[in-house]
């Protein structure tokens, strides 16, 4: 397929005479490698077999509720640590890192937990032990769970993995991980409330293998709870 020449409208022009409704556009198809269309980046801690602990980062996670779906690489680490069976080693933390916190996140991209390393890993992925120390994050001791958390992240949560199951085309795993507990810093708090202030909380976004962090807000959906609270207070217009 020649990309640069597949500049007609996603619907054949007879369709959208017969179908006025259907408005035209100037889409091209395209075939791109990844689809990570903007999803925030977690920072998952499993155990391993020897007792230690595993962490990875993760660029597809969304929550339901109170459960948050991941999906990760059938052959690291990770996805080694939540297969081994039911009992400890499906516990988990997922910890959100901020956007200045990047560097950091990509110092742990290049490292994998499994020795030796997988052929499917990009080559220049080695195996290191220690991440924690090789990413510059700290372990701080989790509540309900045996994984810890990054300190330095303002969001954890401490999480038990109830369903984990290959996908579709058996190369990636997906995990559902029932949440137990979640830590945030007092700074992302609103005051007296349990609501995360979403004017003071920004997640590291990961938009087609680039890192961003959130523009300014636009608006709130009408399930907003934290709109009134969050709210700048506003000047009287002169009469």
């Amino acid at each position: 397929m020649n990309n640069l020449t597949d500049t007609l409208t996603d619907s054949p022009a007879d369709s959208l005479t017969d179908s006025p409704a259907m408005a035209p556009t100037r889409h091209v198809v395209i075939e791109p490698s990844i689809l990570y269309f903007g999803t925030p980046v977690v920072l998952l801690t499993t155990e391993n077999d020897d007792g230690s602990f595993n962490l990875a980062p993760i660029s597809s996670a969304w929550a339901l509720g109170q459960v948050v779906v991941l999906g990760l690489g059938a052959d690291g680490q990770t996805a080694h640590n939540l297969t081994a069976g039911p009992g400890p080693r499906r516990e988990l933390v997922i910890s959100l890192p901020a956007p200045d916190q990047w560097p950091a996140v990509e110092r742990l991209a290049p490292l994998t937990g499994r020795d030796p390393v997988p052929a499917s890993k990009p080559p220049a992925c080695r195996f290191e032990p220690d991440k924690f120390a090789a990413s510059g994050f700290s372990p701080a001791p989790s509540h309900l769970v045996g994984p810890p958390r990054v300190a330095e992240c303002a969001l954890q949560l401490e999480a038990y993995a109830d369903r984990v199951r290959l996908d579709v085309s058996g190369g990636f795993l997906i995990v559902e991980a029932a949440v137990r507990r979640v830590h945030a810093s007092p700074d992302i708090v609103v005051p007296g409330t349990d609501h995360v202030d979403p004017a003071a909380w920004s997640p590291l976004i990961y938009n087609f293998r680039h890192y961003f962090g959130l523009g300014p807000e636009r608006g709130h959906t009408y399930r907003s709870e934290t709109a009134a609270m969050t709210a700048e207070p506003t000047t009287p217009a002169p009469r």
